[in-house]
């Protein structure tokens, strides 16, 4: 593994779950300072980056309250790059579901990952040093057809799409390269267990998935902005 983001502080938003967990563990491996914020007020028992060097943990960040995130990342020191993957997901026919369902998927997936492009966007500007900004869609949000079943999960990742498309046309002058990756499923233990005859192999790992995005963020991507990654393994 290389150190190409030694000495480099980077937010990974969702640590406590498996993907930014995976995030967090890979940019540690190449260097990074990681800055961590969680919305509890202490860290979940046996937290596997608690007391470790190079991680910075912030308890009781509301990434929904844009005052509590703007402090959060005011907080930061010379902020490099802004990973987000903190959300989550939600399943329903249009029928049943709650429209209370639909305001919690587009605030804990789009919400979050829009306040903190904002906060983000904005030490990076005042740093006038750049900086690489990477969201997390999901295949829903890029093929809608894949979203039968899940209408709002979908719409709130594609939500999640679009404002990366756009922030990285707005951002590309002060050398702030923008992306997303949009993953199939991933192979996680949840997933494991809610679709147990499912073919395994076909999923993405949660280690591809973290290289993928640490390359978006990376210093070594001078170019690449805009983009909605698939990253669909072999499914």
């Amino acid at each position: 593994m290389t150190k190409s983001f030694e000495g480099r502080h980077v937010v990974v938003s969702g640590a406590t779950g498996a993907l930014g967990a995976a995030v967090a563990r890979h940019l540690l491996g190449e260097g990074a300072i990681c800055h961590l914020p969680i919305s509890r007020t202490t860290a979940p028992e046996g937290f596997e980056f608690s007391g470790q060097d190079r991680v910075h943990i912030a308890t009781g960040v509301d990434l929904t309250d844009a005052k509590a995130v703007d402090a959060f990342y005011d907080a930061i020191p010379g902020l490099w790059a802004s990973i987000h993957s903190a959300g989550g997901f939600d399943m329903g026919s249009i029928d049943k579901v709650d429209p209370g369902q639909f305001g919690q998927m587009m605030d804990i997936n789009a919400k979050t990952a829009f306040l903190c492009c904002r906060a983000a966007a904005r030490g990076m500007i005042a740093g006038k040093a750049g900086g690489r900004i990477v969201n997390v869609s999901a295949r829903a949000g890029i093929e809608p057809r894949k979203g039968g079943g899940m209408a709002a999960y979908a719409a709130s990742k594609a939500a999640v799409a679009a404002l990366t498309v756009a922030l990285a046309e707005e951002l590309k002058g002060a050398d702030i390269l923008v992306n997303a990756v949009a993953p199939s499923t991933l192979d996680t233990k949840a997933n494991r267990n809610d679709m147990p005859k499912a073919d395994f192999s076909k999923w993405v790992s949660l280690e591809a998935a973290a290289a993928s995005i640490a390359q978006l963020a990376s210093p070594a991507n001078l170019v690449t902005s805009g983009t909605v990654a698939e990253i669909y393994g072999r499914a």
